[in-house]
């Protein structure tokens, strides 16, 4: 660690922050002269404003609140562990030493939950702060903190804003981070107090993260301009059960009513139950098209509700919502797509301690610094009046740990993918809409935005009476919607046109941070399940285990019921109250496992349930399984004829990188027959591939370039331009046409998505999606139109496959050079860690200073170590495994941590990405959890005192 040349021996209020902007605006012009002129960027800025930020990691300091004093300990990687004496001064301490390390981040995010983001950054993010407001994330957190939380939890998240505002007094923004001054060149803008809101808020961030199927649900809608229900259905195939196991296997359903039969009859609130949605739980109906709406001629196809949309109607509409989500912050991840998890527990039977490992590596969009904070929260006594003895994940500007292990037990998350949305198309009417034959005013409320040097914006947000918010009123194609559908003969008069609008478990008040706090200090099973019962959003795989060898999963959320013909598939008509949702599922009507006989439990966004074994609709539109299964296939051949697991096992099962698209792919395309040398050269590169994925393969560069280019040929270039990546553009038929159409009267499309958005993507649905027309050869999917460079189209499978392979080859020597020994999947699958906000839109010279990387990164999609990638836009590493544990139940301080950066996010701190060269090679770090082994990796103490 470098030297603190803030740190000092004696007292130091909190209140004697130091005054230095003038000097740091001149540094910072500086600093610009410097770049121009080619000095290295860190030599001057590093000098005063930089350091003049940095977190004081030594001595003591004084705070007032505190009623006694606080240990602060440091490791080598700038990991705090706090030690205290009541729950008080441990939360408070946490909030202070968060805000040292990452306030700016924290500032950000609370801005971004409120709908904020203009005052900060400008009338850029108005379309952004509008979206946001509508959604009201910071007006439930307000009427959680009010009405939902214990008083406890109130406490704790008092304690902990108290300590994030000791830690601003007497600050200006350049004492608190660079960002701050280079703010200072553009306004005015001066941190506010931290609140008790500010924290709760960050949950429903990352609910939105973690929502379910909404993309599915819009990116169906889109298809239908262009293709038909079957076609549909081929592009979303049933889930495998038979060949990627469910999570559940074992799982004990006493708690459910006998009544609730396999066809579904309601909840035991008396609700609409969901078993019975008139399609199969894999998304499929009964005659293998899917539910949802019309193409073509608008008359509804298959088991779903029908808005019977043509190809001039809700596509537009809803291309426009996903602009507006796609155009939300990277923090708040990459708006569903390809989000996942893994984590898996292995029980003491099965590893070399006799005690269970735990191991979890949730998936999200690649961030600067990472969205995860590690962190220990000690009592130096548990007791009654101080509880907690707990490390892990936990986001900055949030209190508690997220992710981790106490004393007894350890649990991890993955996404569960449930579907807790739903998108509903309301008929307007004058100032109101339609519900079952009359007008009902809608709740409205007036929202003003500031602007940073601009002027402010005032809009009216509009809700229907169960609190469902018009997106549609924030997007000018959205409010289409109504003038173009066409519907079914029910359907009320287009009139005024349709709004669209939300139906999401986390637009109501519930209680996750009280959830957070009691699962931090659970003892056992029972403790756990309690405290999994008020995690309502967003829903989660939780995996458990303790120390007493036990082993659990338990689902938690609230997850909706919905009406008899209803799957959450397609959007809702929302004029008619037979289609609102009907209640929720008990907890006790959840899915659970507690010590199953095999031994181990995989949770990676696969299937939660078998649905011929559970009487409940969760989702249509679940992950696939290749990762989970994998992981089951790794954990079986190691315990096979007795084996046992250990901790490095764990591990390296994280880091995984076998392709499984290429174990299905490479037999057939090393039959196909090749006449150009080169490209022989480069097929050759797949005969004895271990079909591995490491940085330097070049056979998984030509690999993945291949199977990119079978995409692009069999499916993206049959997709409509909403789900296309931006800038590719095809000549193609009208839309509705039915009948040959001459070249001259096509019609030239351009994709409309970003490149880490758009469809073909080439995760697991993909796989399964190919898998499905393999022994098809001559499916009308692996033809290709004729183009004016490729006269001879491609009419089957291994035709279409040459194609890929020759085209691969090409683009390949155009990114690498035609020597394919040079070649490598790293030189083609990078990381690029960006600051979120000016690091990706500020001044060139201030990302360069900001920003980090890349990385050459092995791994890929739908792999163990799921560096994904999306095949529409390129091989650039678009999520990541955002973290990576492995705990040991049997010596806790075996257990082994890393973090995609680092503890701080000051740019030129030792500790803003000093972990993540070892992340990028599938290293982990010592987690120090017991005071004697804290003690021994601890480098700097700092003491808060009362």
């Amino acid at each position: 660690m470098p030297p603190n040349t803030t740190a000092t021996t004696g007292d130091k209020p909190a209140e004697s922050g130091r005054k230095k902007g003038r000097k740091a605006r001149l540094i910072v012009l500086v600093l610009v002269l410097a770049l121009i002129g080619g000095v290295a960027y860190g030599g001057y800025w590093s000098i005063s404003t930089v350091r003049a930020s940095f977190p004081q990691t030594k001595g003591s300091i004084t705070l007032d609140g505190l009623s006694g004093p606080v240990d602060v300990k440091r490791d080598g990687y700038g990991i705090p562990q706090i030690y205290a004496s009541s729950d008080e001064d441990l939360f408070m301490a946490q909030g202070f030493v968060q805000a040292q390390d990452r306030f700016y981040e924290m500032d950000v995010r609370r801005h971004m939950t409120s709908g904020r983001l203009s005052e900060m950054f400008g009338k850029s993010q108005i379309d952004n702060d509008e979206f946001l407001r509508t959604l009201g994330w910071d007006r439930i957190a307000e009427q959680e903190y009010a009405k939902e939380l214990s008083a406890d939890t109130k406490k704790y998240l008092q304690a902990y804003a108290k300590g994030v505002n000791a830690y601003l007094r007497g600050k200006d923004g350049e004492d608190i981070s660079l960002e701050y001054a280079a703010l200072g060149f553009t306004n005015d803008y001066k941190p506010a107090e931290w609140t008790p809101v500010d924290s709760v808020s960050w949950l429903k961030a990352m609910a939105w993260d973690l929502r379910g199927n909404m993309q599915d649900e819009i990116d169906r809608a889109l298809l239908t301009s262009r293709l038909g229900p079957q076609q549909i259905a081929d592009l979303y195939p049933r889930y495998p059960y038979d060949r990627n196991k469910p999570i559940v296997q074992e799982g004990r359903y006493d708690e459910l009513s006998e009544t609730f039969e396999q066809s579904g009859s309601g909840s035991s609130d008396g609700s609409a139950g969901s078993g019975d949605t008139g399609s199969s739980a894999d998304g499929s109906s009964a005659d293998g098209t899917t539910g949802g709406t019309g193409s073509g001629s608008g008359t509804g196809t298959g088991s779903g509700t029908s808005t019977g949309t043509s190809g001039s109607a809700l596509e537009s509409q809803l291309a426009g919502l996903y602009d507006v989500l796609d155009d939300l912050p990277t923090a708040v991840g990459v708006n569903g797509n390809g989000i996942g998890s893994n984590s898996w527990v292995v029980g003491g039977e099965h590893t070399i301690t006799g005690k269970p490992l735990l191991a979890n590596d949730p998936h999200l969009s690649a961030s600067l610094p990472s969205v995860w904070y590690q962190m220990g929260l000690h009592c130096r006594k548990v007791s009654a009046t101080c509880r907690y003895d707990v490390s892990g994940y936990t986001f900055a500007g949030m209190p508690g740990v997220v992710i981790g292990h106490n004393a007894d037990i350890a649990w991890g998350m993955t996404n569960s993918g449930v579907d807790v949305t739903d998108l509903y198309l309301e008929k307007l009417s004058g100032d109101g809409y339609l519900y079952d034959g009359k007008v009902k005013p809608f709740l409205t409320r007036e929202e003003t935005i500031k602007v940073a040097g601009g002027t402010a914006k005032k809009i009216v947000v509009r809700q229907t009476e169960d609190k469902m918010p018009l997106l549609s009123d924030r997007d000018d194609e959205l409010v289409k919607v109504g003038r173009k559908a066409t519907v079914d003969d029910g359907a009320p008069d287009r009139g005024d046109g349709y709004a669209v609008a939300l139906k999401w478990t986390a637009l109501e008040p519930g209680n996750t941070m009280d959830a957070v706090f009691a699962m931090n200090r659970a003892a056992d099973w029972d403790d756990f399940r309690k405290a999994a019962e008020k995690f309502d959003v967003p829903s989660q795989n939780l995996v458990y285990a303790d120390t007493k060898n036990h082993i659990g999963y338990q689902l938690p959320g609230k997850i909706p019921t919905r009406a008899k013909g209803l799957d959450g598939r397609v959007p809702t008509l929302g004029w008619e109250s037979k289609n609102k949702w009907g209640g929720y599922l008990d907890f006790d009507q959840l899915p659970y496992e507690y010590d199953p006989e095999r031994g181990y439990i995989v949770t990676a966004n696969q299937a939660v349930v078998d649905p011929e074994k559970y009487p409940y609709t969760l989702t249509t539109d679940w992950g696939y399984g290749t990762r989970s299964q994998r992981i089951t296939d790794l954990i079986k051949q190691k315990i096979k004829g007795g084996g046992k697991v250990s901790t490095d096992d764990m591990r390296q099962m994280q880091t995984d990188n076998t392709s499984e698209i290429a174990n299905m792919l490479v037999p057939t395309l090393l039959k196909i027959n090749l006449d150009d040398a080169d490209v022989r050269e480069a097929q050759e590169l797949l005969q004895g591939w271990n079909r591995t994925q490491d940085a330097d393969s070049a056979a998984a560069a030509y690999f993945n370039a291949v199977w990119r280019n079978i995409l692009k040929l069999a499916f993206g270039h049959k997709l409509p331009r909403e789900l296309r990546v931006e800038g590719q553009c095809l000549w193609v038929d009208p839309v509705d046409t039915t009948g040959p159409v001459d070249d001259k009267d096509k019609v030239r499309e351009c994709g409309q998505r970003d490149g880490d958005q758009a469809q073909p993507d080439g995760g697991d649905r993909w796989f399964e999606v190919v898998r499905n027309l393999m022994e098809k050869p001559d499916s009308d999917w692996w033809t290709t139109p004729e183009a004016g460079t490729r006269p001879s189209a491609e009419k089957d499978r291994d035709a279409l496959f040459e194609r890929a392979m020759i085209d691969a080859r090409w683009e390949l020597t155009a990114k690498l050079g035609k020597d394919i020994d040079s070649w490598s999947w790293g030189r083609l699958h990078r990381l690029f860690l960006k600051n979120q906000t000016l690091g990706t839109s500020g001044p060139g010279f201030l990302q360069y200073v900001l920003n980090r990387g890349p990385w050459k990164l092995g791994g890929g999609e739908a792999a163990v170590d799921a560096t994904g990638w999306n095949a529409a836009g390129g091989y650039d590493v678009v999520w990541v495994p955002s973290m990576r544990m492995v705990v040991n139940l049997d010596n806790l301080d075996k257990s082994k941590w890393i973090n995609l950066t680092g503890a701080s996010g000051h740019v030129f701190s030792a500790h803003y990405t000093d972990q993540t060269d070892k992340w990028a090679k599938g290293e982990l770090l010592d987690w120090s959890f017991k005071s004697k082994a804290v003690d021994d990796s601890t480098v700097d103490t700092l003491v808060l005192k009362p």
